[in-house]
Formats: structure tokens, C-alpha cells, sequence
């Protein structure tokens, strides 16, 4: 099975990581998205970061009328920081029948170099760029591995809306709303 792996903090989960997971199972020859909730990002601090738990009930929240993107919290077992590469080769091990390619956006493409044995990953894996607003550079463009998607996008950001909750504002439409009941119920943000 071809699986796009959509790794993310996910803090929390919106409608446009939802609307670029459909993009990439009804567009491409992906049948599953797997929505991999990073505990810790290593290039970002965890200011403000809700429990990994927290974020994976989410996403099960979020993902839980579609059989096609399937929550994932494989990292949770693994050694932290998570590292990409770390995690792909363990999944490479776990699920040996399954062809896992990566999934992200244009504004991380720019630090792809940073990324630990990223040479490796871009050698055995497929990457799939979505196009973030603001950010149409399209580093390593004719490489063979390396995929641009044109998918819909939404102009907001996690960042976005927790400075919207924080702000007493509103954020329905922004996250499903299994989710902003349960933000709003848990009190997560404010």
C-alpha cells in the first residue's frame, strides 16, 4: 500500500491539514494519509505545545469519518527529539509491505538540508510538497523524488488559531468541530 506520511504537532489540528490529506488521496496514488503526531518537533520549541495525547485525541477526532487518513502516534515510542529519518526506518522494519513517502510543506522544504541523513531520505523516499501561502519557492524542483502539489489551501495556521482562542475569538469552521468542543471543554490554549 502506498501511505503519504503527514508529520505534523499538529497544536492543534485544522482544516487544512485535513483538505491537504483528501487533496493528496483523491490526487495522487496514495490510499492513505497518515497523520503523524510529532511529540516534539527538533527545530521547534515547544512553547505552548499541547500534550501529545491531547493532540493525537484530536486528530482521532479529526480523522475518525475517514477510513483514508489514519492518526498516527508512532513517534510516541521512539527516542525524542524525533528525528524523520529515525521514524521512516522504524516504519520501513514495522510495515515492510507498505511504501511510505513523506508529506510536506514549501515552507520547510527550504531547511530540508538540515534534516538528519536528509541525503538518505531523499535517496529511498518520495516527498510530496504542498504550497504554503507566502512561500512559492520551489527548492530541488527537478528532482525525481521530490513531487509539488498544487493542492487547495486555507490561509490560517495552528499558530493562527490558538491566538484566536487566546483572544476569546472564534474558531468554528477553522477546526472540526469534535475538536473545538473539546478545546473549549478542555481548556486547552487560553
Amino acid at each position: 500500500m502506498n501511505i503519504a506520511l503527514f508529520f505534523g504537532s499538529f497544536n492543534p489540528v485544522h482544516q487544512g491539514h485535513l483538505i491537504i490529506a483528501s487533496h493528496i488521496i483523491n490526487f495522487t496514488d496514495h490510499e492513505q494519509v497518515w497523520m503523524v503526531v510529532s511529540p516534539q518537533n527538533p527545530f521547534k520549541t515547544n512553547l505552548q505545545l499541547a500534550n501529545e495525547y491531547e493532540r493525537f485525541y484530536m486528530m482521532e477526532m479529526a480523522a475518525s469519518d475517514n477510513p483514508d487518513i489514519v492518526p498516527c502516534n508512532i513517534e510516541f515510542e521512539l527516542p525524542k527529539p524525533s528525528f524523520t529519518i529515525d521514524t521512516l526506518t522504524y516504519l520501513r522494519e514495522r510495515y515492510p509491505q507498505h511504501l511510505f513517502s513523506i508529506v510536506l510543506g514549501s515552507d520547510n522544504i527550504k531547511d530540508f538540508h538540515r534534516w538528519k541523513n536528509y541525503e538518505m531520505i531523499l535517496e529511498h523516499y518520495r516527498l510530496i510538497v504542498y504550497q504554503r501561502p507566502g512561500n512559492l519557492e520551489k527548492m530541488y524542483e527537478n528532482h525525481e523524488h521530490i513531487t509539488y502539489l498544487n493542492a487547495p489551501l486555507l490561509d490560517i495556521s495552528s499558530s493562527f488559531i490558538r491566538q484566536l482562542i487566546r483572544e476569546n475569538k472564534s474558531i468554528q469552521y477553522l477546526v472540526p468541530e469534535q475538536v473545538r468542543k473539546y478545546i473549549r471543554h478542555s481548556n486547552l490554549y487560553s
